[in-house]
């Protein structure tokens, strides 16, 4: 048994600077590509009723400027947000314009509400996806903000026992929600969308049909927001460093999820392109699972498509193969999944594939005296393929733990590799900070899987046959 703490990954900013913490290095330094490629204005669609239009415009007419940080000591963890204009931050102005503006009728939706969570949840998309489309064929617009309904069906809607009402209403799983329903929509359409709740704009909202959700603090809600709408914009927020000497590496996860029909287990896999982390998503054939280990496994076929349409999207993007492949997966590897894998990357002509398997869990917990945590970057090695990686957990920088509960480690498992444990630590440890959805450094899961996984919610409501939309963007 051995424990090593990693250092905190740096991340690149404008003009080549690296800092370890997203936000500082955004204040600081400005995005990653500050400059001639920056995104100088973003034009924002909005759909919502008139209230939520109002409402949504209001504030982020207040995030223009300075957002104030939340009383603290911990004034790293809590920072201000800069604002979004051309003078700090993201260097970037929003545009919002009536015409990018769609209505819905309150009346509608309040009807919609009434009938069951399943049929309450597909009206509800109908009626966003009709002004999605319209507002579709207006030309300057970058992304679209879409006002979900106050009351509508969560995923797992709290339902009371009509024979025993006195008992505190339990969660009844639906199975699907608005978002997965309207971004499968949205994969057709020519910019993504980005979803906003109530409670994001106006924090005295209190939801009638369930709990509040636990909210951050106004400040962090803004730079994560701002930080989504920029890099949906097409805006690269910051990217993974590398030197000179490193290999142009591929990253690519393998993720499963079961069709919309509950009947076969498809492969899903999200494909990040080397430091700069532009995800780009392939659909894989259906999985069949294993009745040794009862996980899903490929064909060496299957296998090897998978990875070829991958690498293909890589070449079409850079117009060259890359040096190195790193493979996550969520399942153990078959010899046929090596095989097939080993294929692809031969046609290819790329000599150095790593495979990684990336268990749920692992028995192994690992403690340190005191209140905290162990410290992120944690690296607890058991055995020659045995290892445990804190990417959670007390970070010095922040001089918190920033999460709710007692921390998981991320188990992986080298299963074909030439890198030391520590380098694959040290990657998967980067590739959890590249979450243009968050800022803080709380993420367990590298992109690469963490993609994989959310994005077969959405694709699973994609009609066979229809090609997904390639960008990451469009999932997020």
């Amino acid at each position: 048994m051995k424990a090593t703490v990693l250092e905190e990954p740096l991340l690149e900013f404008g003009n080549g600077h690296r800092h370890v913490d997203p936000r500082t290095g955004i204040t600081t330094f400005g995005p990653a590509d500050a400059g001639d490629n920056s995104i100088g204005t973003v034009r924002l669609g909005i759909v919502g009723t008139q209230e939520a239009i109002d409402g949504v415009r209001r504030w982020l007419d207040r995030c223009r400027d300075e957002v104030a940080a939340k009383e603290s000591h911990l004034a790293r963890f809590f920072v201000p947000f800069p604002g979004y204009n051309n003078d700090v931050g993201f260097f970037s102005k929003l545009e919002v314009t009536s015409r990018l503006e769609r209505r819905l009728d309150k009346k509608a939706l309040a009807t919609i509400a009434t009938l069951n969570p399943a049929e309450a949840i597909r009206k509800a998309v109908d009626l966003y996806d009709a002004e999605l489309r319209i507002l579709d064929e207006e030309p300057n617009c970058h992304v679209v903000l879409v006002c979900r309904p106050d009351d509508l069906p969560e995923r797992n809607e709290l339902v009371a026992n009509p024979d025993r009402p006195w008992l505190k209403p339990r969660p009844e799983p639906i199975g699907f929600d608005f978002r997965d329903l309207l971004k499968a929509r949205s994969l057709t359409m020519k910019r993504p969308i980005q979803i906003i709740r109530r409670e994001t704009w106006d924090p005295t909202f209190k939801p009638k049909q369930r709990e509040p959700r636990r909210q951050q603090d106004e400040a962090t809600r803004a730079w994560n927001l701002f930080t989504a709408l920029y890099y949906k914009a097409g805006g690269l927020p910051w990217r993974m460093t590398r030197e000179s000497s490193d290999l142009d590496t591929c990253y690519v996860g393998v993720a499963f999820y079961r069709s919309s029909d509950q009947e076969t287990v498809q492969t899903s896999v999200a494909q990040i392109f080397n430091e700069r982390g532009d995800g780009v998503i392939v659909r894989g054939a259906p999985a069949i699972s294993s009745s040794d280990d009862r996980q899903p496994h490929l064909t060496r076929a299957d296998a090897q498509n998978l990875l070829d349409k991958a690498l293909g999207r890589y070449r079409s993007e850079h117009r060259n193969a890359p040096a190195r492949i790193m493979l996550h997966k969520t399942s153990s590897f078959t010899p046929d999944e090596i095989e097939g894998f080993q294929a692809a990357a031969s046609e290819e002509r790329i000599d150095l594939l790593e495979l990684i398997w990336l268990p749920r869990d692992d028995a192994a917990r690992l403690f340190r005296q005191g209140e905290q945590p162990p410290l992120r970057g944690t690296l607890l090695s058991l055995g020659d393929s045995r290892h445990v990686l804190y990417t959670k957990g007390a970070v010095p920088f922040y001089q918190i733990y920033p999460g709710m509960y007692v921390p998981n480690g991320l188990p992986f498992r080298p299963v074909h590799v030439e890198s030391s444990p520590e380098r694959i630590a040290a990657e998967l440890l980067a590739l959890s900070k590249m979450n243009w959805n968050a800022t803080q450094l709380d993420g367990r899961l590298p992109i690469t899987i963490r993609t994989a996984e959310s994005i077969g919610s959405v694709l699973k409501h994609l009609a066979d046959g229809v090609e997904p939309e390639p960008r990451y963007a469009y999932y997020m």
